[in-house]
């Protein structure tokens, strides 16, 4: 094929952006409103080259239509116009640019000069964008689960880490969305009780020059490329489209099995990074539209990663909309998490409510109704706004991180820790958001681990060629006295409590609880609180469990069932501190050693490190679908941070009318007795523990 061999595609339509198959052929749309012109490059088996000019162009839109083209085909474009850095402008034709509605993406790519340098051709050294046949995926008549925002626990994993050393899952699909949906992987989620799973990206992602250079990858994958198209490395049956079933097929899998799909989504920056990286999609198609920029054409970096992606351009608004559409009308998934959500709802330089972005997504009819979850800070200067968001979002809550972390070291404020197990009413209370705004974590894909945040207090992240700093008060994390591995047996067993104090807290507090991939097993990273770049053992989870691993498990499991059977922990509205009834107990109430309920002292006093919250279970304010008065057990929920053993009193009535039954004491072996047994006016709570107690009967 000659490589520049010419032809005239026929007009085509502007609309819809990106190649879109037809019986006869392609039609191929991209926005470029500053480019002085747009060829479509073509990819035949053999690696040739044929080029097409765009000859069209409508509302700043270059379109055409290409015959004899269909879905496989490979492609790409060159975009021709003014190199004028200081005003924005990075033309250079010698590029070859992925498309940005590109619905799958093939190849690997290669930090050569001529990614780049200006004038030189980058094809051989970058992936190809590739076609997409019409959506005719049979979805079998799985519907999506629709789980309540109150019922919710979600599960943050990592497609490839989950599932690659899975002794049952063949080996050939191990680490890729086939590996997830393998029914050995789902029995384990629909044992454990999840109800959805938040995928880290899923977009198809690259790694940095830098970490390429040191023979490192992005492992975590939050450096997108392809918006629209799944990661072909995590496809086990071909890269040419068949990305988009893989995709497809997992989550009917998971649907089938009653857990919803949410994507980590990283919208806020792309893998170009700052002015001097490579030129691989959108700042070759129209830098000055695509990206923030100051006024002399250098880029604003909201985000830490180069670049931060312009929302205050229609154009480029409707493409993270079209996108966030796409995965949910076509791709089947039921909500999003934000990466540096602030970064998106930016005006000049402040967090904005009345931002584009949030705007838009409030008033659109798909949108609006599937799961958002902003992560709700960004490297800017005003960059954290916890609690800020509108209505419609929840939230990753770092609050309740710090605040859990805190009070099972030793420290903290009760009177934070009281908010957190309650539902952040401070933070989310006043807007007309429910308790289920906060998601609730102790630990996330950054940082340690649930084990290792028990067991270290410097990080370890020798393999990422990071220094040890980052102490316990950054981390607020205590090895329980000696750092890292160890055979002492008091200690281990110290750390095995402390992982179930925490666990515990994170699953009954009310709020959306979110578990890390592995932690209900004890899974460790050696200290490494950062292993973005670390593809092997580090990252991936071990399913070889010892006994303790599998006891911890167990509890897990039975955790967020009490969650599941007990609606007292899944509230729908902040509690008000009022009885719903005449004579019975306020809905929420707190109580010191004592048996006493805190007054202002009790809350102010920096030495109580014992606390009991007393859930009433016949003062839900929550009605059932038919309108019925929804009631429960009462539950006692006793934390104990001291090192010493302590006497708690426990209240009678109108609290409790029939006496306390335990439930679950995180210090005891088993530490979820199988037949309940009846307490007396007190209870001793061994040091470091959790105890959670139930009268009544459920409703």
């Amino acid at each position: 094929m000659d490589d520049h061999a010419a032809s005239v595609p026929w007009p085509g339509r502007w609309h819809p952006f990106g190649a879109t198959a037809a019986d006869d052929g392609i039609n191929v749309a991209l926005w470029a409103p500053d480019a002085t012109g747009v060829t479509v490059c073509l990819f035949d088996e053999d690696g040739g080259e044929r080029r097409i000019d765009l000859t069209d162009a409508t509302f700043h839109v270059w379109h055409g239509f290409i015959p004899g083209c269909g879905p496989g085909q490979r492609y790409g474009f060159r975009v021709d116009g003014p190199w004028e850095p200081q005003r924005g402008h990075r033309f250079d034709a010698s590029k070859l640019l992925i498309d940005p509605y590109a619905r799958a993406i093939e190849g690997s790519l290669t930090y050569h000069d001529a990614v780049f340098e200006r004038g030189r051709d980058s094809a051989p050294f970058v992936p190809r964008s590739v076609v997409v046949g019409a959506d005719d995926f049979d979805w079998q008549g799985v519907e999506r689960p629709r789980t309540q925002w109150a019922d919710s626990v979600l599960y943050e994993l990592h497609v490839r880490g989950f599932t690659l050393r899975h002794p049952s899952v063949p080996p050939d699909i191990r680490g890729t969305f086939a590996g997830l949906a393998h029914p050995a992987v789902i029995e384990h989620l629909v044992s454990l009780g999840v109800t959805a799973v938040e995928l880290m990206p899923v977009h198809h992602f690259v790694s940095e020059p830098e970490l390429v250079a040191r023979g490192l990858v992005n492992y975590w994958g939050y450096n997108s490329l392809g918006y629209f198209a799944p990661h072909a490395p995590y496809s086990s049956s071909g890269t040419r489209g068949q990305q988009v079933s893989d995709f497809k097929s997992m989550v009917r899998a998971l649907h089938a099995a009653g857990i919803e799909v949410i994507l980590d989504v990283v919208y806020n920056h792309t893998a170009e990074q700052s002015v001097r990286g490579a030129t691989l999609s959108l700042r070759g198609i129209d830098d000055r539209r695509y990206y923030r920029q100051m006024d002399d054409g250098t880029y604003v970096d909201f985000t830490g990663c180069g670049n931060t992606l312009d929302l205050r351009q229609p154009r480029v608004l409707g493409l993270v909309m079209d996108s966030l559409r796409y995965w949910v009308t076509e791709m089947g998934v039921d909500g999003f998490r934000f990466d540096l959500a602030t970064a998106l709802a930016r005006s000049l330089h402040d967090v904005d409510r009345l931002s584009g972005f949030l705007t838009v997504i409030e008033q659109d009819p798909v949108l609006s109704q599937v799961k958002l979850i902003a992560e709700p800070w960004d490297v800017g200067a005003d960059g954290y706004a916890v609690g800020e968001f509108p209505v419609l979002w929840t939230e990753w809550n770092d609050r309740f991180r710090d605040t859990m972390r805190d009070f099972w070291r030793g420290s903290g404020s009760l009177r934070d820790l009281g908010y957190r197990l309650s539902g952040s009413s401070d933070l989310y209370g006043d807007d007309g958001r429910r308790p289920y705004a906060s998601v609730n974590f102790v630990t996330a894909h950054d940082g340690f681990t649930l084990l290792d945040l028990v067991s270290y207090e410097r990080k370890h992240n020798v393999a990422n060629g990071d220094a040890n700093r980052d102490g316990s008060d950054n981390n607020r994390s205590w090895n329980c006295g000696v750092e890292g591995p160890t055979t002492d047996e008091n200690i281990l067993a110290l750390r095995r409590r402390q992982i179930r104090n925490l666990m515990a807290t994170l699953v009954l507090a009310t709020g959306v609880p979110m578990v890390v991939a592995g932690d209900e097993m004890g899974r460790t990273q050696g200290g490494n609180n950062n292993a973005y770049c670390q593809d092997n053992e580090v990252s991936w989870v071990n399913w070889d469990l010892a006994a303790w691993q599998r006891d911890f498990l167990s509890f897990t499991r039975a955790l967020v069932a009490i969650r599941r059977e007990h609606p007292v922990f899944r509230q729908r509205h902040f509690f008000d501190g009022r009885p719903m009834r005449e004579g019975g107990p306020q809905d929420l109430s707190w109580f010191t050693p004592n048996g006493h309920e805190f007054d202002l002292a009790a809350w102010n006093d920096s030495d109580l490190r014992t606390i009991g919250v007393c859930l009433a279970g016949d003062a839900i304010d929550t009605r059932g679908r038919r309108g019925q008065l929804i009631t429960d057990s009462t539950m006692l929920l006793l934390l104990h941070a001291g090192d010493a053993a302590q006497e708690f009193v426990l209240p009678g009535e109108p609290w409790s009318r029939d006496g306390w039954r335990l439930r679950l004491d995180t210090s005891a072996r088993p530490a979820v007795p199988e037949n309940p047994e009846e307490l007396g006016g007190a209870v001793t709570l061994e040091p470091r523990s959790v105890v959670l107690l139930e009268s009544g009967a459920p409703g």
